[in-house]
């Protein structure tokens, strides 16, 4: 029996099993300077160019698509460029990013509307929440459940994403320990869908990989799903097999994707190819291991 806590519209990100496997294709300055660093054009028509093209490619085989609203959301919805059983998901955080650096803070974006967003077709807003202790964190918290309680309201789904960061001038940071912080402090907002960061940067066997996200399972009594930023492309696979054996319902990843398609003369004819290919074995694999988000919490 479905659990009355669990928001039942979450088949709209799932895939026929009930698990995930999510694009995510939000990034804004750090997708700038990837194309930048790998001798493309980097203006705001190429973002918007590269971002078209991973929907079109990617987007049938995803479950769910993540954008932000800068560049290519317009042009999805207008084009309705996304199969029916893929949901839109729009980003709706406001970040600190100094160029070419890491995103620093998050705030709501005030510029998103969430009913706005629901009549064009989104079924979730998404919030990015840096974690770190730096004095700011009944800020984020209170963030957290204001971002859950405003999707609520427009009839969404709130996809929270905690990433864990040291904080400036903090020593021996402990990134399992600090993933385990942010789930206890941010996970009681409540969202429809936690997207959480993969302990031991996907590093190790899968009886380590398992035990460290059971440990981040037992703090979430909701529906999972593991991000691939700070994992390395190659590790992403079995990070994701190992997250799902310990109780996530799949993934919501960008980089570990399509981030080497970049690397080459010809991203499009990558992203049909190697990209598409990983996209397709890892929906098999968190069909396989993954919990269906109705069995969660």
């Amino acid at each position: 029996m479905t659990s009355p806590t669990l928001d039942p519209t979450l088949d709209r990100l799932a895939r026929p099993s009930g698990t995930f496997a999510m694009v995510a294709m939000d990034q804004r300055d750090s997708l700038r300077t990837m194309l930048a660093e790998d001798g493309h054009p980097s203006d705001d028509a190429a973002l918007t160019a590269f971002k078209l093209e991973v929907a079109a490619v990617l987007g049938p085989l995803a479950s769910a698509f993540l954008i932000d609203r800068h560049y290519a959301f317009a042009d999805l919805v207008r084009e309705r460029s996304l199969p029916p059983g893929c949901g839109l998901i729009l980003a709706a955080d406001a970040l600190t990013q100094p160029p070419g650096g890491a995103v620093e803070d998050t705030e709501l974006d005030l510029a998103v509307d969430p009913g706005r967003a629901r009549r064009d077709g989104v079924v979730a807003l998404k919030l990015l929440v840096i974690w770190k202790r730096d004095g700011q964190e009944a800020r984020r918290e209170e963030m957290a459940h204001r971002f859950v309680a405003l999707c609520r309201d427009a009839g969404l789904l709130s996809v929270l994403e905690p990433v864990a960061v040291p904080a400036s001038g903090q020593t021996g940071f402990d990134l399992d320990a600090a993933i385990l912080d942010a789930a206890a402090a941010l996970g009681p907002s409540g969202p429809s869908l936690y997207k959480a960061q993969v302990p031991r940067r996907g590093r190790g066997s899968m009886g380590e990989l398992v035990s460290a996200c059971e440990r981040l399972d037992g703090r979430l009594a909701r529906p999972w799903v593991v991000l691939s930023n700070g994992v390395e492309a190659a590790d992403f696979p079995a990070a994701v097999e190992a997250a799902c054996r310990a109780g996530a319902s799949g993934m919501l990843a960008g980089r570990a994707l399509w981030r080497d398609a970049i690397a080459t003369p010809d991203p499009a004819e990558a992203l049909r190819t190697r990209s598409a290919d990983r996209l397709r074995r890892l929906g098999e694999t968190v069909d396989r291991y993954g919990r269906p988000w109705t069995e969660a919490g």
